[in-house]
């Protein structure tokens, strides 16, 4: 008994002092950290003190104090930028879905102003300006060292007027000028909606905005009660838009509980689950899924995340990959900070930034052109015939042209190869 009495506080004592000592060096730690920090701080003042007395201008502190924050936030990643009041109100604008510009979505890659994609119906797509686009020069302005916020200004005015833009295609290794006609830019998000041949539906997403699930609703709602089989869902040149849209909108075709996508930062409040919450959501709809260069951020998120689960064949070229998500922090003087405080993860753990998504079946862009001996023979009976089922003319143009265009033919074929597997079963 005494040599247990002995020995447990013994075990003690030697526990205390092993916390003590732990306790002492992560305080150490966290102590020389503090006094680099300090240290740091100090020199940004001296170094401030001395632009302010001995500049050969006089300076202004507000003046100098943006310049810093805008360095110091520019030096984290593309998506990352301090905004003063007239720069952070805009932004404020731009979450209404109408201002005046070019409509293209832009960021910095590999420290070059790059076009994420065209939105379809805009000055630029109209231009015939495409993702991965290099803006090299904006109103014969280079853009070697500009922000993404001084681009952003350079390229919005008044509609009407215009902007000529250089930019390097590197697919083509050449440099294209374009002059752009600004215009007030009106995102409709739901782009396409119809039935394409024998039960096949097709759904083309150009945005996640806040009236995207009802939207897409009703569209389903429409499209089922036309006879849909299977379903093409386009998300090419998507640029992204609202998570929590995104995240609906893949739930509408996985189960019910199903995680869809997951954020990691450093801090415990950055990490973040979604699920799926639809009620009766369509599992058992056939279902592509179409991507490029252009789909971003919340279309890589669907994509992603249907692929995971198996639940629909993604076809086309990889994607953008724009996975991280930035929160807009206001300071008290009206400018704000936009920080990439997490990451965008797969159901499968997945990282989705500067990655993107890999298509199941990799199929490269191309138009489509229909011989003459795929024409019809019989013009003029054609015509009357399709009068009479109250179908388009034949030489009227189709608006979708979708015969013409390689993903989606790819697309079609595949949905009708796996009816014919689920009917006939294995070979």
């Amino acid at each position: 008994m005494r040599k247990r009495v002995v020995v447990i506080p013994l075990l003690f004592i030697i526990g205390l002092g092993v916390l003590v000592f732990v306790s002492c060096a992560i305080s150490g730690v966290d102590r020389k950290k503090g006094e680099d920090l300090y240290r740091q701080v100090e020199l940004f003042s001296d170094s401030l003190a001395i632009v302010r007395t001995d500049y050969v201008d006089e300076t202004n502190a507000k003046d100098l104090i943006y310049g810093a924050l805008k360095g110091m936030l520019a030096s984290l990643d593309p998506h990352s930028q301090f905004m003063d009041p007239e720069t952070y109100n805009e932004l404020k604008v731009d979450t209404e879905g109408k201002f005046g510009g070019l409509g293209i979505e832009i960021t910095l890659k590999d420290g070059l102003l790059t076009v994420v994609t065209p939105l379809e119906d805009t000055p630029a797509w109209r231009a015939g300006m495409k993702a991965n686009d290099r803006i090299v020069k904006i109103d014969e302005e280079l853009t070697r060292d500009m922000t993404l916020t001084d681009a952003v200004k350079k390229l919005r005015g008044k509609p009407g007027t215009s902007v000529n833009l250089s930019v390097l295609r590197e697919s083509e290794n050449k440099i294209i000028d374009f002059k752009v006609v600004r215009d007030v830019i009106k995102i409709k998000d739901i782009k396409e909606a119809r039935i394409l041949e024998q039960g096949i539906a097709y759904i083309r997403l150009s945005e996640f905005r806040e009236n995207t699930p009802k939207d897409l609703d009703k569209a389903l709602k429409g499209l089922a009660n036309s006879g849909m089989r299977a379903l093409v869902f386009d998300l090419r040149n998507n640029p992204g838009g609202l998570l929590d849209v995104a995240v609906k909108v893949a739930g509408k075709f996985v189960e019910k509980g199903k995680k869809v996508v997951y954020t990691k930062g450093r801090q415990p409040s950055q990490n973040m689950e979604f699920f799926a919450d639809t009620d009766n959501p369509l599992l058992e709809l056939p279902m592509v899924v179409l991507i490029n260069e252009g789909s971003a951020s919340g279309s890589e998120i669907v994509a992603a995340c249907l692929q995971d689960y198996k639940r629909a064949i993604v076809v086309g070229m990889k994607s953008f990959g724009k996975g991280s998500v930035q929160s807009v922090i206001p300071l008290n003087d009206g400018s704000a900070i936009r920080l990439t405080t997490s990451r965008y993860f797969t159901p499968s753990d997945k990282v989705i930034h500067e990655k993107g998504v890999e298509p199941d079946i990799t199929v490269e862009e191309g138009k489509i052109e229909i011989t003459q001996s795929e024409k019809p023979k019989d013009q003029k009976e054609d015509v009357f015939r399709q009068i009479d089922k109250n179908k388009e003319i034949p030489g009227k143009k189709d608006p979708l042209d979708y015969k013409s265009d390689n993903q989606l033919m790819r697309a079609v074929d595949i949905l009708k190869a796996l009816e014919f597997y689920q009917k006939n079963g294995k070979p």
